[in-house]
């Protein structure tokens, strides 16, 4: 039993192991997997998009000279942070998609992570707010997920005459930011715009409240998803996450802080008066202690009704030290202190109402009423909870038409993450809502149609992490069975030595005895022969019908028919058949022999009692009969 656990166990952590190396190599696996279901997904046709006429900027990054004459990386050093980080070197590359890329189809990606990155492009115009909307659109890729960082881009402000894109670095004026943004457990999907103050000319930064959904799945599922701005005329915003609105509201009220001041605020060099009394209740001061009444008198009292029960002793502890303890052979009285037998109740108090000093029970104080107070009555003197008075904000301005703000004039990618393989893609900015419709259905619809093609019905169930979910039943589910099956083995044998263990107390034949089959053997043999016998005393004995039949067959064939002749052949049958009958006892007795010396050998091994079992010999049925025949 012991080799069979020990060879369980073993099993079980073999498996486990192996499972580790498999879960090490996931996600070996899983790109090996990706790419076979690649290769028998049908290819969905993909076609560089054509140019849209009157937009302001469009990239697919599928043609890389055309990328490298645009977008410029930048050489700048950021401000405040080590001289070993502060260089702008992140790594940017022109590549298609790891996983269910499109044939011809690339996108920019960050290869680097750690490091600071920064690419920007120009506008083929500037890009001025005034009646028609502003459309931004692209998509992302975070095709390691995301552990902590950007993938936002920045509309970058524009400036009198030429910027260079070289020095675009986090301090580059931008008017709008947007895009997905992570850190920890805190998802993001940025709209900032920067408004500029019309008096003072301070530009602040306005955040748009938080969408209704949840963000967690594009940072995690390893797919491209598309990221849509909309900002129109009527300071209205939209914002849409795979062509489906999470976030809406208005320039002038869903954004923190509010675009407008308040037009009042308090006083600051207000204050409150001292004779101002908040107080709504004060203690009245015409309230007097009474006389009779006691501030020291306790909470509760000794009970003066008590009386201590007769035979209570007094002088008796109610613990006394064990007379049957002994001092430890090696206590050491300078190391350990001077031994003290252990503590235990008092015998003799077990037979007393108590031992001890009698203390009468303690009851409340009928005369007890705590700290005078007075009374609180309402306060004559209140005026009400004290506001500083309100002035008019010499700050105050009204700016009616936030969508009016600072002349867009590049585009810019400025990261730090801790995920590389980023890849963005089909970036476009205009002021018409169908061009950003028709570059999102030559583009990334074609990359929806392929990615759905491909995806069978375990990853529509368990999504990207079916392998994974897989993996995590097998880890239940192997280890689990190896111990049901040893412990359904190890019960089974326990209820089998149990019967054998019983079948040697009592002698009583198992199921699979010889002798209990043997004697069931004999026993049907004996029923037929019962069978037979009934038979035959209706119908006749069959030896004598066989031989009136012999003696008709005889007389036939010229055999002698007188009486003397009959009576010789009946004698001779009559000898034949006792000698027969003998043969048979004999074999019988033999047999019966055998079959109590083989009972006496199996008693004596099973260790009986021997004088409970003198004189007593196992016979079968079929002997038994015999004898009593």
């Amino acid at each position: 039993m012991a080799g069979r656990w020990q060879l369980c166990i073993l099993a079980a952590l073999t498996f486990y192991l192996l499972m580790c190396g498999v879960e090490a190599d996931d996600e070996v696996t899983v790109t090996e997997e990706k790419l076979q279901e690649e290769d028998e997904v049908e290819e969905v046709i993909y076609a560089t998009p054509k140019m849209i006429e009157g937009v302001y900027l469009m990239e697919t990054f599928d043609d890389v000279a055309t990328f490298e004459d645009a977008w410029v990386k930048s050489q700048a050093k950021k401000d405040g942070v080590d001289e070993n980080i502060a260089k702008y070197d992140g790594v940017w590359s022109i590549e298609p998609a790891e996983r269910m890329a499109l044939t011809g189809d690339r996108g920019l990606v960050l290869k680097s992570k750690a490091k600071h990155a920064a690419i920007a492009v120009s506008l083929k115009r500037q890009f001025t707010f005034s009646t028609k909307p502003l459309v931004v659109q692209y998509e992302v890729n975070l095709q390691n997920g995301q552990e902590c960082g950007g993938a936002y881009i920045k509309l970058l402000s524009a400036q009198e005459g030429n910027v260079d894109l070289k020095k675009f670095n986090d301090k580059t004026p931008y008017t709008i930011m947007f895009g997905p943004d992570k850190c920890g457990n805190d998802h993001k999907l940025h709209f900032i715009f920067r408004h500029t103050n019309p008096l003072t000319g301070e530009i602040e930064e306005k955040h748009a409240k938080r969408p209704r959904d949840k963000l967690e799945e594009p940072f995690k599922d390893k797919k491209p998803h598309l990221y849509t701005l909309i900002i129109r005329p009527d300071n209205t915003f939209e914002i849409s996450l795979d062509q489906e609105v999470i976030n809406s509201g208005s320039l002038l009220e869903d954004f923190s802080p509010p675009v407008n001041p308040q037009k009042d605020i308090d006083d600051p060099e207000d204050f409150m008066p001292d004779d101002w009394d908040e107080r709504e209740k004060i203690p009245d001061p015409d309230a007097t202690k009474p006389d009779d009444w006691d501030e020291d008198a306790p909470m509760q009292i000794a009970d003066p009704d008590a009386v201590k029960p007769a035979g209570w002793l007094d002088d008796e502890p109610e613990m006394v030290p064990d007379p049957t303890a002994e001092k430890p052979e090696d206590w050491d009285d300078e190391m350990d202190g001077e031994w003290e037998a252990a503590l235990i109740n008092n015998p003799v108090c077990s037979e007393a109402p108590g031992c001890g000093e009698w203390k009468p029970p303690m009851i409340d104080n009928p005369n007890y009423k705590g700290k005078w107070r007075p009374a609180m009555i309402d306060n004559p003197n209140y005026r009400g909870k004290w506001k500083p008075r309100k002035i008019p904000n010499p700050d105050y301005f009204e700016d009616l038409e936030p969508f009016k703000m600072t002349p867009l004039g590049a585009v810019g990618i400025e990261l730090w993450s801790m995920s590389d393989n980023i890849l963005f893609d089909n970036l476009i900015i205009t002021d018409n809502v169908a061009d950003a419709n028709r570059l999102a259905q030559e583009t990334f619809d074609l990359k929806v149609m392929k990615m759905e093609k491909g995806q069978n019905l375990w990853d529509k169930i368990f999504g990207n992490r079916g392998v994974m979910w897989t993996l995590y039943f097998l880890y239940l589910l192997v280890p689990t069975s190896l111990i049901i099956y040893c412990l359904l083995k190890k019960v089974y044998e326990d209820t089998k030595a149990d019967k054998d263990a019983e079948h040697k107390k009592t002698d009583e034949p198992t199921e699979d005895d010889p002798q209990r089959e043997g004697e069931t053997d004999r026993a049907e043999e004996e029923r037929d022969a019962e069978e037979e016998q009934d038979g035959a005393e209706g119908e006749g004995d069959p030896i004598d019908g066989e031989r009136e039949d012999s003696e008709e067959h005889g007389r036939g064939e010229g055999e002698p028919d007188t009486s003397e002749e009959r009576g010789e052949v009946e004698e001779k049958h009559a000898s034949s058949d006792l000698k027969s009958d003998k043969q048979t006892s004999d074999a019988v007795d033999g047999e019966a022999a055998e079959e109590s010396e083989e009972s006496d050998k199996e008693e004596q091994k099973t260790g009986k009692d021997s004088e409970a079992e003198d004189g007593q010999i196992r016979t079968s049925p079929r002997l038994r009969k015999v004898r009593r025949d």
